[in-house]
């Protein structure tokens, strides 16, 4: 187990920030940046049947200067909730887990939160239940210099890197597209249910 983690905020996350998050003794999440485009902060990958499929929020940037990531707020001229809410259902659907699971992200993703931030804080500590995770988290108050320090991932984890193996599950599309790891954590959760915390530490 990881004494602490520093890491930042992220939507729906990767199975690598989950297994990262199960092994700290202390999360400190990142409230100081400034908001980083392309990366989990705003997206993530669940499995279609043609594969790793992305789901990005959209988000006002700001056009000459750097924007606070608590202070991003989100675009909702897109009908981007609609979007991920039927993606979700059409890859996981048929999922075991799909019923017991799906109506509390449903009523998160559909309340407007102003802020990227909360929404990404809501949807954490829903998914933390669900995996029957309690952990305390705490946020930065100041901002550090990225290091090299064992504990520092939050410019480690992106998207088209996996920093951990993972042994496959059976995964909806599995005989379509072959096993891919490190999606979001919600495509673990509608297929392994309450087993989904488990595999992370066995990892």
């Amino acid at each position: 187990m990881h004494g602490r983690i520093l890491i930042s905020t992220a939507y729906l996350p990767p199975l690598d920030y989950f297994y990262l998050l199960i092994n700290a003794g202390e999360i400190l999440l990142e409230a100081c940046e400034n908001y980083i485009k392309k990366t989990y902060r705003n997206r993530c990958y669940i499995l279609s049947a043609h594969g790793p499929h992305l789901l990005s929020v959209p988000v006002y940037e700001g056009s000459r200067h750097k924007v606070p990531v608590m202070e991003v707020r989100i675009d909702y001229s897109k009908r981007w909730q609609q979007v991920h809410l039927r993606a979700i259902v059409s890859s996981y659907r048929c999922s075991p887990y799909f019923e017991y699971f799906y109506e509390p992200l449903e009523k998160i993703i559909n309340t407007k939160y102003e802020f990227l931030w909360d929404l990404n804080m809501e949807l954490l500590i829903s998914l933390l239940k669900m995996m029957k995770m309690k952990k305390k988290l705490k946020l930065t108050k100041e901002f550090d210099i990225p290091s090299e320090q064992p504990y520092d991932f939050r410019y480690r984890l992106e998207p088209g890197r996996n920093l951990f193996e993972y042994k496959s599950y059976l995964q909806v599309f599995s005989a379509n597209t072959g096993f891919v790891p490190n999606l979001s954590i919600i495509d673990l959760i509608f297929n392994q249910g309450p087993d989904a915390g488990s595999y992370l530490m066995s990892v």
